[in-house]
């Protein structure tokens, strides 16, 4: 296990120690009561605005010091005014030149590009980085602060999909504390805190099922992108959203979990709850099961994470088991859903094919949601363009970018080849 251990305070400081599979990492020490400057990149999306939230709400904990964004120069000119960062970061050229003239008369800085973005978060003035930039596009920053040493709230799944291996032995080299954002995961992280490596038999990641749970493919065949944005219990970005209609998220999830808490592949199993609640298990050898429950609201593991090791009050919604009495499980269809198969393969085969499997479900997410693939020819061309990329067991980040572009190519030409790309 990547993540379990002894928690204790001394002098007024958390001192962190975490098993790591070769041993233990001191994580140092991390004062209890000090504020906390955050650099929050994709602050317009999803999981960035719900942290400034959290921010709000605890102007004694939190400062902001940096915001980021793609190209929401709108909204990160309405955010950069409010909170008054230190600095923001864009990585789409007008909008950068839309911002810069926005806060031309504002002391704060305003910077463009990814390696700017990766300058940044190593600020001695940064205390904790929330990595919350979707897909491939938020590896490098990430990597940039793990390197830094810095207190990671990590929202960026597909950070460890793609290169696991190399994020988690950096992070135990300069002793970052990775905290995951991840409803599913910082559920493992609540229920691992305190708890021998060695005594957990496996951990069971829950999903919702999305929006066509129990649906077969003569129904599915005909869906639309506006139908798999209808999720019946979250609401997350397009991205995401897209994700857990194909149950393609959960398979992400099982790789992210394999490398953050140190997981055998056998060890990481996924059962489908409906109701949201339970966000997930923590199996031991003993028997015993530990889950951590809660309204399925971003929030709270966002503030957690944010927090860590604290646990803070607020004014969330608490869950009421007089109003949601009713706990059900059922197997995933693995056939039907086939994202999900795929996605475990790839865990299974290893090295740079979880890269692949993540390039390709970014561009094949983009064609469905442009109405240029249909729901189930994603996996047809997620499945194709893992037969296609060369399979290296133990890539370096180079050998991750070269894997990340070659699968773009194979799966944008499967793309148009689509008769729907080409009506």
């Amino acid at each position: 296990m990547k993540i379990a251990g002894r928690l204790r305070y001394r002098n007024g400081y958390l001192r962190s120690d975490y098993r790591l599979a070769g041993g233990v990492l001191p994580l140092g020490r991390h004062p209890a009561n000090k504020m906390k400057r955050i650099a929050i990149l994709g602050s317009t999306g999803s999981i960035g605005t719900q942290a400034l939230e959290v921010v709000s709400a605890h102007p004694d904990m939190f400062q902001v010091e940096v915001l980021s964004a793609h190209a929401n120069a709108d909204l990160l000119i309405e955010q950069a005014k409010m909170y008054k960062p230190n600095a923001v970061v864009l990585t789409h050229q007008p909008s950068f030149e839309k911002v810069k003239s926005a806060l031309s008369s504002s002391p704060i800085k305003v910077f463009f590009g990814q390696e700017a973005l990766c300058d940044v978060v190593q600020w001695e003035t940064v205390d904790i980085v929330l990595g919350a930039i979707v897909g491939f596009a938020g590896l490098h920053s990430t990597f940039a602060a793990v390197s830094a040493g810095k207190h990671v709230a990590l929202a960026n799944k597909e950070t460890l999909v793609v290169a696991g291996d190399l994020v988690m032995q950096r992070a135990a080299e300069r002793r970052s504390l990775l905290v995951p954002v991840d409803s599913e995961h910082s559920a493992l992280f609540q229920c691992l805190v305190g708890e021998h490596p060695d005594s957990v038999d496996k951990v069971i990641l829950t999903a919702s099922g999305g929006p066509f749970r129990g649906k077969k493919p003569n129904f599915l065949v005909n869906v639309k992108a506006s139908h798999a944005m209808q999720h019946p219990n979250w609401t997350m970005g397009a991205k995401i959203t897209i994700d857990s209609a194909t149950l393609m998220n959960k398979g992400l999830e099982m790789i992210e979990a394999k490398w953050l808490f140190g997981l055998k592949n056998e060890q990481i199993d996924v059962v489908v709850h409906p109701q949201s609640a339970v966000h997930s298990f923590v199996q031991f050898n003993d028997g015993s099961l530990k889950a951590q429950l809660g309204i399925p609201d971003m929030k709270l593991p966002i503030q957690y994470a944010m927090a860590f090791p604290k646990r803070i009050p607020n004014a969330f919604k608490r869950y009421d088991f007089k109003q949601f009495n009713t706990l059900t499980f059922e197997e995933p269809d693995y056939k039907t859903f086939r994202n999900l198969a795929l996605a475990r393969d790839a865990m299974f085969k290893g090295g740079n094919m979880p890269c692949v499997l993540n390039a390709a479900n970014e561009i094949t997410v983009q064609a469905f949601l442009q109405n240029r693939v249909d729901f189930l020819e994603m996996s047809d061309i997620i499945e194709k363009t893992m037969q296609k990329v060369d399979f290296v067991e133990r890539p370096a980040m180079e050998d991750y970018e070269r894997s990340d572009a070659e699968a773009r190519r194979y799966a944008e030409e499967f793309v148009k080849q689509s008769p729907l790309a080409t009506h």
